[in-house]
């Protein structure tokens, strides 16, 4: 299907571009959100009779994106979810998720303008775009930890899953020190030590 452009779209064009796109994608998406117009002869002479009231108007739009996008780019949020040891969020964080908690801060953002490929599914420090206008864009910090202290120490740097390693290797090692000392593991080593003498006496006597 042949549209016409109202709006700059990514990857297609800018305002008054006539375009070719899947029947599904226009009627879905460019149609419905108001993006574009059928490329009928009509819709052609409308559009050139609408043409400065549009560019002006995506002109004012873009100034009022501008703003925003001074001040939301660069803002760090913090995201508390439970996690496996290795990280794995039980669960997601989703644009939506992350909507809402933009708009918590005072900017009003949609979810569709959270420009996730995909939900986030691990703790960790993650940059995520917003889509402020087709030519504006923001990016944002947000951190997704287990604890406030955990988000802390993400946004110090530190390598969690580096700490928690070693933490483990330590709390094993320390484990196996307090077993070595342990009465029973004592009496199975004077054991031991006992059968291996008797052993080599008995080897020196057949000699």
């Amino acid at each position: 299907m042949e549209v016409i452009l109202l709006e700059r779209v990514a990857k297609l064009g800018q305002i008054g571009d006539i375009v070719r796109v899947k029947d599904g994608f226009a009627r879905n998406y460019l149609l419905r959100k108001g993006k574009a117009l059928r490329a009928t002869k009509e819709n052609r002479s409308r559009f050139e009779t609408m043409r400065v009231e549009l560019e002006a108007r995506n002109l004012e739009q873009k100034k009022d994106a501008e703003k925003v996008a001074k001040k939301l780019d660069g803002q760090s949020f913090t995201v508390l979810r439970q996690a496996a040891e290795g990280g794995q969020l039980y669960g997601s964080v989703s644009p939506r998720d992350i909507a809402v908690l933009v708009t918590e801060a005072g900017f009003v953002i949609s979810r569709a303008q959270v420009a996730l490929q995909a939900p986030i599914k691990a703790i960790g420090l993650h940059r995520v775009p917003i889509s402020l206008h087709p030519e504006v864009e923001a990016t944002i910090s947000v951190t997704v930890a287990r604890s406030a202290d955990e988000a802390q120490r993400l946004a110090r740097g530190e390598d969690i899953t580096l700490a928690r390693e070693e933490g483990e290797e330590q709390a094993a090692a320390a484990a196996a020190a307090e077993a070595f000392f342990e009465p029973e593991a004592i009496a199975a080593r004077t054991r031991e030590s006992t059968v291996d003498v008797s052993d080599a006496e008995t080897q020196a006597k057949t000699k």
